[in-house]
């Protein structure tokens, strides 16, 4: 196969955490006087770094947006972590992905902390080689092309890929998320990406960030890699 390494996206790609996100937002923006009901707005906090969202989608401060972020990890730590559910297909794609020999990860901008509860609250954890996330403030793993990166640093010391030629591992990889941040972060790594339309991302913001590849279903993911 030509594609061997396949790096996967958390939110909106695995799983529709729309739920815990947004509603998490929604108490982190009440306890700064901001009430904000538009579910439009509320899902597109779901990808980017948080303190960048609330930046630029409430026009926060910089200290008011760490803040934010604060109140939001109060709710979502222990409540909005579990508004969520695996996306129908999910589960069959990565246990027949690991039976046909491919190498797969998870790389999320989400806090990695987060990574492991999630990952076997779904009973998914066994499928994955390596998951990354980003690191909490003061880290510098904070955008999805730090997280790729770093991902390709885990495969080699895990013995995966070959530490000598990582221009090859990358040519064998793809990135497959929802959001323009998953291509982008794809690119700045150097390796090909698959935009999934069932996940958050506004129209055409696939096509406009360059994904390599678009597939509508879950079910497309497997087909699509079939013929790379």
């Amino acid at each position: 196969m030509r594609k061997k390494y396949i790096l996967f996206d958390l939110d909106g790609t695995l799983t529709d955490s729309s739920e815990g996100i947004t509603k998490s937002v929604q108490y982190a923006l009440d306890k700064l006087g901001i009430t904000e009901n538009d579910e439009a707005v509320l899902k597109r906090y779901i990808g980017p770094p948080l303190d960048e969202s609330f930046a630029k989608f409430h026009g926060l401060s910089r200290e008011d947006a760490l803040k934010a972020v604060n109140y939001y990890r109060e709710r979502y730590k222990d409540t909005g972590i579990y508004e969520n559910r695996l996306f129908d297909g999910i589960k069959e794609l990565l246990s027949s992905l690991k039976k046909e020999g491919y190498i797969t990860a998870l790389a999320t901008c989400k806090p990695e902390i987060y990574v492991p509860r999630i990952l076997e609250y779904f009973n998914v954890d066994k499928y994955f080689d390596v998951a990354v996330g980003s690191e909490l403030e003061g880290g510098e793993r904070r955008h999805k092309n730090q997280v790729i990166d770093e991902v390709f640093v885990r495969l080699a010391a895990a013995g995966l890929a070959d530490t000598g030629s990582l221009s090859e591992t990358k040519s064998q990889s793809i990135m497959i998320g929802d959001r323009k941040d998953d291509i982008l972060g794809a690119k700045a790594s150097g390796i090909d990406s698959m935009g999934v339309r069932y996940g958050f991302a506004e129209e055409q913001e696939l096509e406009m960030a360059g994904a390599d590849y678009i597939v509508e279903t879950v079910e497309d993911i497997r087909g699509k890699l079939k013929t790379l």
